[in-house]
């Protein structure tokens, strides 16, 4: 998405005005609707103008394009600065300029990694050439129009206010800078002699605006990288906070032994990489000889991954590497060196089919490893059972004396990678109040509410060109054709449908006839396709603006609330608010399953005429 774009004159003409920060202010607030804290308004102030000096240059045409905070498609990521024109041979290319106002940094022992100072305290963050080099990989990964227009993209970092140090440039660094050079206060001839060598004649054909227009590339599946990753390929470029986890969590495990156990603690919603980053590092300790295994309560995604692994390596090999979370009761005390746990607000207490096993599966983790990470979403508990909670872990971890760290990933790269969509989301869902008005149909995300269940599901086959797109339900129908195969289990009006389990089980999300099912939490949470549907079933209606959950109305085949109508003779007032919480986070996690577009219909005739209301009022 385009914030700001003008020619390099008009750039220079709102630099002479003295108000460039809210300049773009104003730009960002039209584009995106949300405002942004004048500190970064400050920013923009301070450092423009540097990069305007350096673009006083003869050689560079007054029409290249000027480019300011461009929203990288399908992330939430944005670039500072880019220029847009056509180098001496009239190639059409970009320049991605990361800038920076930092005036001291320390090196780390991690790779890719410094430390810095941000608001009054010490951070450690990614190197500004690595960042820089991370929003080129972006790019380039998800837009069809670079690849097929052959565009040529650099990338590099200017920190105006930076004196040389042989900090930022230490060989430590080099294999980073060599990729996205790094220019110093000093250098801005340097800088702008790179420019000119790239870039020299105006943008002719509005070439941003093409690419921000232009087709995407079907979306990086982890599924479908898997077996590549698992082999030692490079398959996704890790982001920003990404980055820092991903080097954090091998610094633990090189360091914790049976004396001294560590806990970390990803804190990471929907779409933020926590699976992409859990499966790195398996493939990073599987290279450190550490003894590691992959954690998951949820069998869908272990299914999957079985599925596409098979072939490529051995059934024991794999079954070695991804465990469910079920199986650490019988072990001894630190008999691995790394666990791995994703999902982890899905663990339970007891384990076994029959859940007689065990005392807690948060307990029997952190005491079977000497370092364990728990990847955690708390607003993704989807049954009664599910105890995965930040505090808990830390009361375990504490009981063996662990030490705990706690991070958090923020960047979204679902959902249009619009933390908008989100944020809306939880608000309708009134899962969490938003204070702003969030003005997600201008954002990069398809949602739609569709008139009837037909012409969704209809909607989801056409979207199926990939193999990524699914329709999926609130568990609010009885599992009929599990027992007569000939049964339809869906029936709202003309429109009938069968549940995906009878025949795929948890392979749903791959087989490719089953966009013709329905599929449910069970067999796609912790996975994602490009689109969804979802049909809100009548467990969760909203009247008076106000969101009601209806546990009766769930199917008596759902798992997720077994047992509820006991618990609620010994404490109503808390088994409602459980039910409450479990039934809106299962439709949050069914709405944020798709990469690039969700489609609703409601079976109750006032919720869906209230989603409906609300894109008109998005669209007035």
């Amino acid at each position: 998405m385009i914030v700001y774009s003008q020619t390099l004159r008009e750039f220079q003409d709102h630099i002479l005005s003295n108000d460039i920060g809210n300049i773009i202010y104003r730009a960002y607030q039209e584009a995106t609707g949300r405002s942004i804290a004048q500190t970064e308004i400050d920013t923009w102030q301070n450092s423009l103008g540097y990069m305007e000096n350096v673009l006083q240059d003869a050689e560079i045409s007054e029409d290249v394009a000027i480019c300011i905070e461009y929203h990288i498609p399908q992330s939430a990521k944005r670039i500072d600065f880019i220029i847009a024109g056509r180098n001496e041979h009239y190639q059409e290319a970009i320049i991605i300029v990361e800038l920076k106002q930092w005036s001291a940094a320390e090196p780390t022992s991690k790779d890719g990694i410094v430390t810095t100072y941000f608001r009054g305290r010490k951070i450690e963050t990614t190197h500004p050439s690595y960042q820089a080099l991370g929003y080129k990989e972006l790019l380039e990964s998800y837009n069809q129009t670079i690849e097929q227009e052959q565009i040529l993209i650099t990338a590099c970092a200017y920190l105006h206010n930076y004196a040389p140090d042989n900090i930022l440039n230490n060989d430590f660094y080099k294999i980073y800078t060599d990729k996205a050079p790094l220019f110093l206060k000093p250098d801005a001839l340097k800088l702008r002699s790179f420019i000119t060598s790239h870039i020299k004649y105006g943008d002719a054909n509005k070439l941003m605006y093409r690419i921000d227009e232009g087709r995407l590339k079907p979306s990086k599946n982890l599924v479908d990288k898997l077996n590549s990753m698992l082999q030692g390929n490079s398959e996704f470029f890790m982001i920003d906070e990404q980055k820092l986890v991903f080097e954090q969590a091998i610094a633990l495990a090189l360091k914790s032994q049976t004396a001294n156990k560590q806990v970390l603690i990803i804190k990471g919603g929907a779409g933020t990489g926590k699976s992409v980053i859990a499966i790195n590092l398996l493939v990073k300790f599987q290279e450190l000889e550490l003894y590691s295994q992959y954690v998951t309560r949820n069998t869908a995604p272990r299914d999957v991954y079985f599925s596409k692994l098979t072939g490529s390596f051995k059934k024991t090999y794999v079954n070695e590497l991804f465990k469910g979370a079920g199986s650490y009761h019988r072990l001894e005390t630190d008999d691995l060196d790394a666990l791995i746990v994703d999902e982890a607000h899905r663990l339970t207490e007891k384990s076994g089919v029959f859940g007689h096993l065990g005392e807690n599966q948060i307990k029997e983790i952190i005491n079977a490893s000497k370092f364990t990470i728990f990847f955690i979403d708390e607003d993704q508990k989807i049954e009664l059972r599910d105890i995965g909670d930040i505090q808990s872990i830390q009361d375990w971890a504490k009981k063996f004396k662990a030490q705990t760290h706690i991070l958090e990933l923020n960047s979204q790269f679902r959902c249009g990678g619009s933390n908008n969509y989100l944020d809306w989301l939880e608000d309708i869902l009134q899962m969490k109040s938003s204070s702003e008005d969030l003005k997600i149909l201008s954002l990069n995300y398809d949602f739609q509410v569709i008139d009837d269940p037909q012409t969704l599901h209809n909607l989801i086959q056409s979207k199926n060109t990939h193999n990524k797109a699914r329709l999926v339900a609130g568990f609010c129908w009885d599992w009929q054709s599990k027992i007569d195969s000939e049964l339809y289990d869906i029936q709202i009006g003309n429109y009938q449908a069968r549940w995906n389990l009878a025949i795929d089980k948890n392979l749903w999300i791959l087989k490719s006839d089953s966009v013709s099912e329905v599929g449910c939490i069970h067999t796609c949470q912790g996975l994602e396709v490009d689109y969804i549907g979802v049909i809100i079933g009548d467990d969760l209606i909203i009247r008076n603006n106000q969101v009601i959950t209806q546990a009766d109305k769930r199917s008596k085949d759902d798992r997720s609330i077994r047992g509820w109508k006991s618990q609620m003779e010994n404490n109503p007032q808390l088994t409602l608010s459980q039910l409450d919480t479990i039934i809106k986070n299962t439709y949050k996690t069914l709405m944020t399953r798709g990469q690039r577009g969700c489609y609703i219909y409601c079976t109750d005739i006032q919720t869906q005429q209230y989603f409906k209301n609300l894109i008109q009022q998005f669209k007035e």
